[in-house]
């Protein structure tokens, strides 16, 4: 239901079947492409759908629900997972892959090795994963507990470790947010230990320290604040004690201590550990219990790199909502549950499962389940899912619509047993909300739903968090990255179809079950798991945490396990935000007309300022991993850093220690090597094995993850440098960061002066050597040649000349050439893009201009985009002006089509928190008044077109919504769009060519834009007071009657009335093609067309086209009825 996810404003009507259509009425019937893929999948299953005894036997063996354990009926045994072998925990070891770790607390169990279990409760860990065979594994890990660090006070010795430890007890007791439900002690243990601050270089070595353990987790955030306020010790008083690694998550510090990282492989040794053949806690297959320190862990590297035939399963949900209003759980039911199941590494879904309310047609390739009541289809779901246990459960948008609908909607009808859907038994999903914001992707607000055990993995919110498009619904998404399209139904229209019979209910199903397929595909195209997975193994960091978490948390756990290698704590830093500091550098465009220019053929009057156009070969050379390299090559690091004058206060000489460009000194190498370069080096030096093992491997799936891996390893490394930079985060430090952009923009500055001093005309070469554009890690060289191939061989010369003079690792390269080149601004330029090639360019290349913009009309990036194609692929300038000119006059003649014209920004923050009225919030409050349920909310993206209006009415209160304007013929605006979307983006790809003046005069003003046609709004304004009175179709004459001409008219009646009749015909005819190309798309030229998707074009065309149909047929009823002449 793509209602769900960008909600429209209003019920869409299926339309009519327009007169004079362009299809057979008698051409037999074709399934769509995707019946026909549900159908061949059929066949090639056929065999294993025989069975029909054994399947019924299993149905009734299986029905209802006995203590937890529930099922569905007609279940087919593919369905279930693989039978668990019969392990012998005293021979047998038991290796699985886990994919999700957790804790609860509960009571301690007698385990191999380990002393007996104390009375109290404890924290267990809980370990959920996958065996190489598919059988399900829970494994409660036992023995860890909670601990920090705290500096031990001058004069503290072990005889006070006892009287803390008491004093520490009694506090927290007293404490009533940490104390209360206790039920033995809370510290379980102080001990000293010798440590060291990874925070600044001292000097003096390890120092005392204290390390706490304690019973709880919960325990940690009291702990820590009494110890900062102070605790009595006997002989000392009541000093305060600054916390170490106390805001580390449980999992964190356990996988750290354990060595285990995101979805490894672990082995429970035999004889370490016990299964629980009765009386298990979860739905796991295998449910065992192991000491911490008995379990191994396996690095993900060789064969344990491998990934375990893992269940996903993708579904959709459909719900019948009342007319013009958008379903709310509370009052309109669940009508459809659609689901696909895929085993990982098989290429077709082995479970397709379709389950409606009221009889559905069937369906090839596909199961249908059909149900009276609406509580009968929910907990029939329900059981699915605990019989088909999925370990990855997506779909798109499943967590802020379809689970928390699911979930209420089952809470309203008092099914009990429906929200039992993680594999923790008696354990329900619940609901609460989130909220995320950052500087990126501003506020969201969204849904979390508990499913402990399994992952969720919503493809929206992968999308929006790692792709920048210009619209998320599933349409727009899957027509970008698949090239497919769907049939988008509006949610009212569903309504329809689940009140017709059981045809339109199977048109339904088919739709519902193409939403569940396109997730699935998407996941697998964008290698969205695998990258997940490869992600949190090189970070250590649980599989849920990357889909849930920021970016710290992954720089931390690197941090802790290179920290705790070498004795190193991570202080706790309490930070509010800090000031800034410079980023990287940019040195500015070489400006001015360049003497090429004049190829273009067409006068210049003025030179511009402001941008450049080349017409010879512009070399670029770029900096590998530039701020990884400089935070290697310089030592950069929390444990090199020194404080001001503590180089004096050491003794360290002069070559001990470096003083960054911004005036901070850290240590060298010789002195000591930081953590940060540590942890980079082995980054990218495992990145650069997993490339050499990508180049020989064969096996698709194995390239699948080492691409992953490799992909994985680029982003951690580069990410180390913002996790230092990150003024409110867990360890900032501004002297690393700005350190990094100093020595950054000295570097761009020094190739700079050594590629213009080496390559001159005095050095022997032809020409002499201009940097005209530098940007953070790269520089654009003009070496003065001709050819891209000879620009190609200097800029490999120049990279490995200017690399010699930096430290290594620091290595600049020959990444591409620019021929053609456009240089607008900072950040701005286009170019055709050699990279391997001499002869032939690979691309067309963008950069911060309109053309890859999504903040404007896609008027703007298409007319942008095909200027650009026609000055640097086609070298015609001439043409470029031309094709500008005439969708300048086919704006302001009102032919560009509605679609066009649709700008849409992100609803980020509520409207109260902008600093000036916008016009997308604007708009969302007006739709939110005329339907809150359909309304945008947080996080969306808002399309809107801006309407004509009187003078001087500010544009965020001409937006409107573009369905709105169609429905009700409010006339754009088409000035706006003329002057403030596409004049600057015009004139700054055409200035470099005409200049400045010219291009003004050439492009805005002109026999071109002279030409206009002003439309009338029906509504709104003067004319809600005003009466409407006919006009002769002739001569525009006010008529005082209702007829079609006046009485100078009338013997032109009949070639008027066969005019607007022609008009009529190809309006129909126009409609008829709009028509039968949605039905191609939707895959049956004998069903109506219900798509209502505002990411197509074609959606809109058939709108206006309807409207005007409509219009014209109501004109041509003012000539009356054919009087017996016309027989």
């Amino acid at each position: 239901m793509e209602g769900k996810r960008r909600p429209g404003p209003g019920p869409g009507v299926p339309p009519k079947r327009a007169r004079g259509g362009l299809w057979d009425e008698d051409e037999v019937y074709r399934p769509s492409q995707f019946e026909e893929e549900l159908a061949l999948m059929e066949e090639m299953e056929a065999e294993h759908r025989l069975q029909e005894q054994e399947e019924e036997e299993l149905q009734s063996a299986l029905e209802g629900a006995v203590d937890g354990q529930f099922s569905v009926t007609a279940i087919d045994p593919r369905w279930l997972r693989p039978t668990p072998p019969t392990l012998d925990p005293q021979t047998e070891p038991l290796i699985f892959q886990q994919l999700e770790i957790d804790h609860y607390v509960g009571p301690a169990r007698p385990l191999p090795g380990a002393p007996p279990p104390s009375q109290s409760s404890v924290p267990v860990l809980r370990a959920f994963g996958v065996t190489d065979d598919g059988v399900s594994v829970c494994c409660h890990i036992h023995g860890f507990a909670p601990y920090f660090y705290t500096p031990a006070p001058p004069g503290f010795g072990p005889e006070h470790l006892s009287d803390l430890q008491r004093e520490l007890n009694a506090a927290i007791s007293r404490d009533q947010r940490g104390g209360k439900e206790l039920t033995g002690p809370a510290v379980l243990a102080v001990e000293l230990c010798s440590r060291e601050s990874m925070f600044g270089y001292h000097g003096h070595g390890p120092s005392p320290f204290l390390r706490i353990t304690l019973a709880l987790p919960r325990l940690m955030a009291p702990a820590r604040r009494l110890l900062e306020q102070g605790i009595r010790v006997a002989g000392l008083g009541t000093p305060s004690f600054a916390p170490y690694e106390a805001n580390v998550d449980f999992e964190i510090r356990f996988m750290v201590d354990a060595d285990v990282v995101g979805c490894n492989w672990l082995e429970l040794p035999a004889g370490k550990y016990l299964l629980r053949p009765e009386g298990k806690a979860t739905l796991c297959q295998l449910e065992a219990d192991v000491l911490w320190s008995d379990v191994v862990s396996h690095p993900p590297e060789g064969p344990w790199q491998r990934i375990a035939p893992l269940r996903v399963l993708s579904f959709d949900i459909e719900c019948a909502g009342r007319k013009g209003i958008f379903p709310e759980p509370e009052r309109d039911p669940v009508i459809q549950i659609c689901s696909l199941g895929l085993r990982w590494g098989e290429p077709e879904p082995f479970l397709r499962l379709a389950l409606t309310l009221r009889p559905c047609a069937p369906i090839l390739g596909a199961k249908v389940q059909s149900y009276e009541r609406e509580e009968d289809l929910l907990q029939a779901w329900s059981n699915f899912i605990r019989v088909m246990d999925p370990d990855v459960i997506t779909g798109y948008n499943i967590q802020n619509f379809d689970l928390p609908y699911l979930i209420s909607r089952a809470q309203t009808l008092k099914v009990q047993t429906f929200p039992f859907l993680g594999r923790v038994s008696g354990l329900r999903s619940n609901i609460r909300d989130s909220s995320f914001q950052s500087k990126q992707t501003g506020r969201r607000d969204s849904k979390v739903v508990s499913m402990v055990g399994r992952v969720q993995m919503d493809m929206l919110q992968v999308l929006l968090r790692e792709y920048k498009l210009r619209s998320y619904t599933l349409n727009a998404v899957s027509f970008h990255f698949l090239g497919e399209q769907k049939e988008d139904v509006q949610h009212s229209i569903i309504t329809d179809l689940q009140n017709g019979n059981d045809q339109t209910r199977r048109r339904l199903a088919v739709y519902c079950l193409k939403d569940a397929f396109l997730p699935l595909r998407l996941l697998e195209r964008l290698m969205v798991l695998v990258n997940a997975m490869e992600m949190a193994r090189v970070t250590g960091v649980p599989l849920g945490y990357l889909l849930s978490r920021g970016q710290q948390v992954k720089v931390v756990s690197q941090l802790l396990r290179q920290a705790m290698r070498e004795g190193l704590l991570m202080p706790v830093v309490k930070t509010e935000g800090g000031e800034d500091y410079t980023g990287a550098t940019v040195i500015e465009p070489l400006k001015g007309l360049d003497g090429a220019a004049a190829v273009a053929g067409l006068p210049v009057l003025t030179p511009p300022r402001t941008a450049r156009y080349y017409d010879v070969p512009i070399t670029t050379l770029d900096f590998s991993s530039l701020y990884p390299s400089i935070m290697m090559a310089h030592n950069l690091c929390y444990t090199t850093l020194l404080r001001p004058g503590a180089a004096q206060k050491l003794g360290l000489t002069a070559d001990q220690f470096i003083k960054t460009p911004t005036g901070d000194e850290f240590v060298k190498t010789s002195v000591r090597k930081g953590l940060l370069p540590q942890i980079l080096e082995n980054l990218l030096s495992a990145r650069k094995r997993a490339k050499a093992e990508l180049a020989k491997e064969t096996d698709p799936l194995r390239r699948q993850v080492l691409d992953g891996r490799q992909l994985a390893l680029k982003v951690s490394a580069n990410s180390v440098y913002g996790f230092t930079g990150a003024q409110v985060g867990k360890l900032p430090c501004l002297e690393i960061s700005q350190s990094v952009t100093g020595f950054g923009r000295q570097m761009i500055e020094k190739t700079k002066q050594l590629v213009e001093s080496k390559y001159t005309v005095e050095n022997g070469y032809g020409t002499s050597a201009k940097v005209v554009y530098g940007d953070t890690d790269s520089v654009m060289c003009r070496f003065g040649v001709s050819s891209v191939a000879e620009a190609m061989a200097l800029g490999r010369e120049a990279a490995d000349w200017v690399s010699g003079h930096f430290p290594a690792p620091i290595r600049l390269e020959f990444e591409k050439v620019y021929f053609p080149y456009l240089l607008i601004s900072k950040k701005r330029y286009a170019g055709l893009l050699f990279s391997s090639r001499p002869d032939t360019h690979d691309r067309m290349d963008c950069k911060g201009l309109e053309a890859v913009r999504r903040d404007n009309c896609p008027l703007v990036a298409n007319l942008v985009t095909a200027s650009l194609r026609r000055l640097l692929i086609d070298r015609d300038p001439a043409g470029a002006v031309a094709h500008a000119q005439d969708v300048i006059s086919d704006l302001l003649c009102n032919r560009i089509d509605i679609s066009q014209l649709v700008i849409t920004k992100e609803l980020t923050r509520a409207a109260a928190d902008y600093a000036g009225k916008q016009a997308h919030v604007e708009l969302a409050e007006r739709m939110r008044k005329r339907d809150p349920g359909s309304a945008p909310s947080l996080g969306d993206r808002v399309p809107y077109v801006i309407i004509s209006a009187a003078k001087g009415v500010a544009a965020y209160m001409k937006s409107e919504d573009p369905l709105f304007v169609l429905e009700h013929s409010l006339p754009i605006d088409t000035q706006y769009y003329l002057e403030q979307q596409l004049a600057k983006p015009l004139l700054r790809i055409f200035e470099p060519i005409l200049g400045e003046g010219r291009a003004e005069a050439v492009l805005l003003r002109g026999d071109h834009t002279r030409c206009k046609t002003v439309l009338t709004g029906k509504v709104g304004g003067l004319l809600a007071f005003a009466k409407r009175r006919n006009c002769c179709i002739g001569c525009r004459t006010v008529l005082s009657h209702q007829g079609a001409v006046c009485k100078f008219c009338q013997p032109r009646e009949s070639e008027l009335y066969q005019k607007e009749v022609s008009h009529l015909n190809a309006l129909e005819e126009r409609f008829s093609r709009l028509w039968t190309q949605c039905q191609r798309c939707q895959g049956s030229l004998h069903e109506d067309v219900i798509c209502t998707s505002r990411d197509c074009p074609i959606f809109y065309m058939r709108k206006k086209v309807r409207k005007d149909l409509e219009d014209q047929e109501q004109l041509l009823r003012r000539f009356g009825p054919p009087g017996p002449e016309a027989w």
